[in-house]
């Protein structure tokens, strides 16, 4: 792995190089960091690619089932959905609406999310995690335009990636440092309070992290707090407002949770103008964009059953009560029940704690995730639409209800008249989709393989168990080689031409690896057909 990013050489930098070492051979250790660093990596390090990026992008996440159902909570909030729109119910579908880029991002924050369950330290995580996704997210809404904001969300999330590391891998060292910072006889600031406990800063930790991770360089330089004072001119088109821009939110946010709720508005005020040429920031626009980062906070908290103690410092950060506060106490001023917004104890709107019960997977229902992926399907084939999207929706719908451990869908070559696998989800699916080949034509005298047979005769088929010898001497010899698995489904697509013959123009394969292990009901194989049938039109549709 590669070293520490921290300067070489000198007193005070070999020890924080010594010290770097110590705390990530510390992290290393414990069973989630290993699993958090591949999560992150994965997730980030993807394609740009419009194609790859959404089918690599969507593998990722499936492969993670409460992953999967935390982000369509997320994604279905008001922020991200229409107003009077359907319900998103695939993580395609949602990739479709607010891009790879917007669902990247909440993947990496619910990744953080998920890897904080530590009931001892739980409300010291949750505030950490708030604040770091406040900051982000208010980033984002300070930004000109929309890739400016996912580069602000991403680069300001991770500016409090050491911060966050320390609070969950180093819970004592963190609260040593929260006790420096109460103390006002010493009055130390986070960062002083980091080098006296940790011997290193933050961001420097922070920095090491995100060099063995393999993040970019250039979200690594918006993860570094930047030396000097703030630029007296203008920043536009410069890649230093991006680094200034995470600044401003994180100090925003600090002011948002240490601040009295009386005194935060002059807080804000006071930042506005400091950053109000450098940045060119409209009048009121931080206390504009801390309105809408608050509400888009408690409507991920909300989506996720995260609930912090009333009155407590993170609560600030959400959307619970009014506060206009260069105006608080005057009479002429509405109270907040006038306003139509009233103080809401989350604990006491059935919204459980962060800790075990929160990752907690439901039972899959197949009928519901079939029936509301069809919903799903059906909505974006009224709109204007991309073959392979649709597809995708398809095999995402079938590998969540089916429980599969991959899905592969193979469609017809127009030069070798077979069907060659061109999608696949689920367990090294990406890989072994190469491998399958169906042949449509069979030589005189010769008796079709399993697959071709069941192409050729539009035969829905459920293999329970694919050692039985009747089934086995018929399975073709890429599929026993490459893909051996003991149960299987396969759905041909056959498309019906006036005055011409029916043609197969592909078919949808799904398995799991334990025999008699996938079983299909009436209902489900109704609603299975009816899923095929829609990839069928969405072929119809696109020619």
């Amino acid at each position: 792995m590669p070293a520490a990013a921290v300067p070489p050489a000198g007193g005070r930098e070999a020890e924080a190089r010594l010290t770097l070492d110590y705390l990530l051979r510390r992290m290393r250790s414990k069973q989630d960091f290993p699993a958090l660093s591949s999560s992150i990596t994965r997730v980030q390090a993807l394609s740009e690619s419009d194609s790859d990026s959404l089918q690599t992008l969507c593998d990722e996440i499936l492969q993670d089932v409460a992953l999967t159902q935390k982000l369509l909570r997320v994604v279905n909030t008001a922020h991200y959905r229409r107003a009077g729109s359907d319900p998103i119910r695939t993580v395609s579908r949602a990739v479709s609406l607010i891009g790879v880029a917007g669902v990247r991002n909440l993947a990496l924050s619910l990744v953080l999310l998920d890897h904080m369950h530590d009931q001892v330290h739980a409300l010291q995580l949750k505030e950490a995690f708030l604040h770091t996704v406040m900051a982000g997210t208010l980033a984002s809404e300070l930004s000109v335009s929309p890739n400016e904001a996912e580069e602000a969300f991403v680069g300001t999330l991770f500016r409090r990636l050491g911060w966050l590391l320390v609070c969950f891998y180093l819970p004592e060292d963190a609260e040593q440092m929260r006790a420096l910072m109460r103390d006002a006889s010493q009055g130390l600031s986070e960062r002083q309070a980091a080098e006296q406990v940790l011997g290193v800063r933050l961001d420097e930790l922070g920095d090491a992290v995100a060099t063995q991770w393999g993040l970019p360089e250039s979200l690594r330089a918006c993860m570094r707090v930047p030396e000097g004072p703030l630029p007296a001119h203008s920043l536009a088109g410069s890649p230093e407002r991006l680094h200034w821009l995470a600044s401003l939110a994180e100090a925003a946010t600090d002011a948002m949770l240490h601040t009295p709720p009386a005194e935060l508005g002059q807080a804000l005020e006071r930042l506005q103008r400091a950053h109000v040429r450098a940045l060119d920031l409209q009048p009121l626009a931080l206390q504009d964009a801390a309105g809408r980062a608050r509400k888009r906070l408690s409507e991920l908290t909300q989506a996720l059953n995260l609930s912090v103690p009333a009155a407590s410092p993170a609560e600030r950060l959400l959307d619970t009560y009014y506060v206009d506060a260069p105006h608080q106490g005057d009479a002429a001023v509405p109270a907040p029940v006038g306003l139509g917004s009233v103080d809401v104890d989350l604990a006491e709107t059935g919204f459980t704690d962060l800790g075990a019960s929160d990752t907690v997977t439901p039972a899959l229902d197949p009928i519901a995730i079939l029936t509301s992926g069809i919903q799903d399907i059906t909505n974006t084939l009224v709109e204007s639409f991309r073959l392979h999207s649709v597809l995708h929706m398809v095999l995402e719908t079938l590998l969540r209800a089916l429980d599969c451990r991959r899905v592969v869908f193979c469609l017809r070559d127009a030069r070798t008249g077979e069907l060659q696998g061109r999608i696949g989800l689920g367990e090294g699916a990406e890989v072994l989709k190469s491998a399958f080949r169906v042949p449509l034509t069979v030589a005189a005298g010769t008796p079709p393989d399993l697959f071709t047979a069941v192409c050729l005769k539009n035969a829905d088929t459920l293999i329970a168990d694919a050692l039985v010898p009747a089934v086995a001497r018929l399975l073709p010899r890429w599929f026993t080689t490459h893909i051996d698995a003991q149960t299987f489904l396969l759905l041909p697509l056959m498309l019906k031409r006036p005055g011409q013959p029916d043609m197969v123009i592909g078919l949808i394969y799904a398995d799991k690896a334990r025999g008699g292990s996938l079983q299909i009901d009436d209902r489900t194989l109704s609603l299975l057909r009816t899923l095929r049938n829609q990839a069928i039109m969405a072929f119809k549709q696109s020619a």
